[in-house]
């Protein structure tokens, strides 16, 4: 076994238009490092399918599905608001985002693989049941969380969100479902302006001011995160991957590097190792330096791999 990292061309197809952040560049930055490092060679390359509308629905209200599917453009683009824009591939990009970690899910439960990232696109932590926003359509990693505790009969699930904005739309789904242990770092005041001050016994927000350095999200996990997952025993680990708190990254005003997402992952794996049989699901979410983000992921992915 090995580590899967799925993934899907038409994720590349789903376009803001010139100049957005959220731009198919990202992915190819993450294929251009994984190649040029020589990790690609030690992984098992997968290629998403789409999720099921019943999938879907475990997470999001049928109104958003059908919001969705009605105002997506057969030519051009539609402007939905709240940072969303479609075009003619953005809703099958989006069901294979979300149908990435199901299939993860499934490889990692079926012994397939050992663990998996899913490199996709649109992200997905500030999608809510019935809401989309923030570049987000559906909620990949709710998506597949509520998979392994639905269909596979988990217990207790741990999401850790690593992303320098607060993943709002996963925090809303899972804020009363005491199944979900959710851990979020996130820069706050900073978009989109929530979680600082909404946990509770399964909530465990960690918000850092900004210009933190990595010794501050290296402090929140050894205080913070690691205590209330050994508490909470989950069955399995999920990561809402975010690389933009990195000193690079001009979307925001956070000091990490490199080091610090291998450090925490490092943390996260050594956890998953003695609770969750080592099940780590990662999903990417934000990070829009490109090179940044593709030496990231690559740090973040040779310590899942073991290499």
């Amino acid at each position: 076994m090995a580590t899967a990292l799925i993934s899907h061309p038409t994720c590349l197809r789903h376009d803001h238009g010139p100049g957005h952040p959220e731009c198919p560049a990202r992915l190819r930055a993450i294929d251009d490092q994984l190649v040029a490092s020589g990790l690609m060679d030690h992984l098992q390359r997968v290629e998403a399918v789409a999720a099921t509308r019943d999938q879907l629905l475990r997470a999001h209200d049928e109104s958003l599905l059908r919001w969705i599917e009605s105002q997506s453009p057969s030519t051009g683009l539609v402007h939905l608001g709240d940072d969303i824009t479609l075009n003619s591939w953005s809703l099958q990009a989006a069901k294979l985002a979300a149908g990435a970690v199901v299939q993860a899910v499934d490889m990692v439960t079926g012994g397939e693989a050992d663990n998996a990232f899913c490199s996709v696109r649109p992200p997905g932590h500030h999608a809510s049941r019935d809401h989309s926003s923030g570049f987000c359509i559906f909620n990949n990693i709710a998506v597949g969380a509520l998979h392994a505790l639905e269909h596979h009969g988990l217990q207790r699930v741990a999401v850790c969100d690593f992303d320098v904005h607060h993943g709002n739309g996963t925090e809303a789904i899972f804020h009363e479902d005491a199944r979900v242990l959710l851990c979020s770092s996130f820069q706050h005041p900073f978009y989109p302006y929530s979680g600082a001050d909404s946990g509770n016994a399964h909530i465990v927000p960690t918000p850092l001011p900004a210009w933190s350095e990595g010794d501050a999200a290296r402090e929140m996990v050894e205080k913070v995160w690691l205590p209330a997952l050994e508490a909470f025993k989950p069955q399995m680990l999920f990561i809402s991957a975010g690389f933009d708190a990195h000193r690079e990254d001009d979307m925001a005003m956070l000091g990490w590097r490199e080091t610090d997402y291998a450090w925490i992952t490092m943390q996260l794996k050594a956890f998953a190792d003695r609770h969750c049989g080592g099940r780590i699901i990662s999903a990417l979410e934000g990070g829009y330096a490109l090179s940044a983000l593709g030496r990231s992921v690559a740090a973040h992915i040779r310590v899942l791999a073991g290499l």
